[in-house]
């Protein structure tokens, strides 16, 4: 599937701002199952903008610097990516949890999508015994990874209500697990933390899906958002299988990898700092088109030969 993303936020200041330092991690990584064709980058009124290397996990950072006053701060993102990525079937020859547990502990990978860096509890998803022993029901140290994962997702999907108005983005994991309802974040960030309470490698992935409307519905432009998914790793044959407890279904096509780290404090879309006073408003708008018609996929290919 090729999509052309666009991802728009806009910030509203009551009284002009200064001075801005930002974080941007925009720009789709390179992940298997996903290629990028294009990208373009643009901010209005304007700054310097320079790459930077991920604190943590997998990321394309762009430091932005803007030293012009203004009242409003928009940041755009677009890019052309196709997404190729089989839904994952369990098999009888997965490795089990137990045997997971054990190859990551052992494993001397010390990159980025190294598992070893993704045992270990992180500052927003940290171990809570609740989350731990619920989850534990589907996390059998003989079940075979694969199995199991889709299992607790699903499990999630149908025991918790999505409701955007129970949490923040700062909510702790253990609030929303009482509270039975959140959104993506709090979702993916209660199954990784059972999951990592079993002793497995989970990271939090973050990127877009791509919304079905009703049928007989037109798309809404700008409807979608961004998304947040679990990655379990699956020993070295299966490697990283995404999770989506949201909807209790796989990472498969309708998913676009944005980032991964340790929790959302790694992948943050945007994070940084403002000189200035007053009230702040900000809207996000994000929309992910597909493009399947052959001109589209043409068009994709020839800049995909020209680029490699």
């Amino acid at each position: 599937m090729l999509y052309a993303i666009r991802h728009v936020t806009r910030f509203d200041y009551a009284e002009p701002v200064g001075f801005a330092r930002c974080n941007l991690r925009l720009k789709p990584i390179h992940w298997s199952g996903q290629q990028l064709h294009d990208y373009d980058l643009s901010v209005e009124p304007g700054g310097r903008m320079s790459p930077a290397r991920a604190e943590a996990g997998l990321a394309n950072v762009v430091r932005l610097v803007v030293e012009k006053a203004a009242n409003r701060l928009t940041i755009e993102s677009r890019c052309r990516i196709t997404v190729d990525r089989p839904v994952p079937e369990p098999a009888q020859g997965d490795p089990t949890l137990a045997q997971i547990a054990a190859l990551a502990r052992t494993s001397r990978d010390a990159g980025p999508a190294s598992p070893a860096s993704y045992l270990f509890p992180s500052p927003l998803i940290p171990l809570d015994p609740d989350i731990a022993a619920w989850c534990a029901a589907d996390l059998d140290p003989d079940r075979g990874a694969l199995e199991a994962g889709i299992a607790l997702a699903r499990r999630i999907q149908r025991e918790f209500e999505f409701d955007p108005a129970a949490t923040l983005v700062d909510t702790p994991p253990h609030e929303a697990f009482v509270k039975r309802g959140g959104v993506c974040q709090d979702f993916a960030q209660i199954m990784i933390s059972g999951l990592r309470a079993a002793g497995l490698p989970a990271a939090y992935a973050s990127g877009y899906l791509r919304t079905l409307p009703p049928p007989g519905r037109p798309r809404l432009v700008g409807a979608d958002a961004t998304h947040a998914w679990v990655l379990l790793w699956c020993g070295p044959e299966r490697g990283w299988v995404g999770f989506d407890p949201t909807n209790g279904i796989w990472m498969a096509n309708d998913h676009v990898i944005i980032a991964i780290g340790r929790d959302y404090a790694d992948i943050a879309p945007i994070d940084g700092i403002i000189l200035g006073y007053g009230a702040q408003d900000m809207q996000v708008s994000v929309d992910v088109e597909p493009l399947d018609d052959a001109a589209s996929l043409a068009t994709a290919a020839s800049r995909a030969d020209v680029s490699g």
